[in-house]
């Protein structure tokens, strides 16, 4: 079966999304010195980026699966 690759797009435009608004509350929480909350939003925003660069690296190839 192919890989649908416009829904593989609209999943990485979700993600970006996401990422933009994890870096808003997690830059909130850095200026309100809520350390430890703006730490963990951070390291999610990282994971996410992880999962964002696997993707593009899927559909950038075109591979389909």
């Amino acid at each position: 079966m192919a890989t649908p690759m416009a829904e593989l797009s609209s999943l990485a435009t979700a993600l970006e999304e996401l990422m933009e608004r994890l870096a808003v509350i997690a830059e909130t929480a850095a200026s309100e010195k809520d350390e430890e909350t703006a730490s963990e939003l951070f390291a999610v925003e990282r994971a996410l980026r992880a999962a964002q660069r696997r993707l593009a690296k899927l559909t950038a190839g075109g591979r389909g699966r």
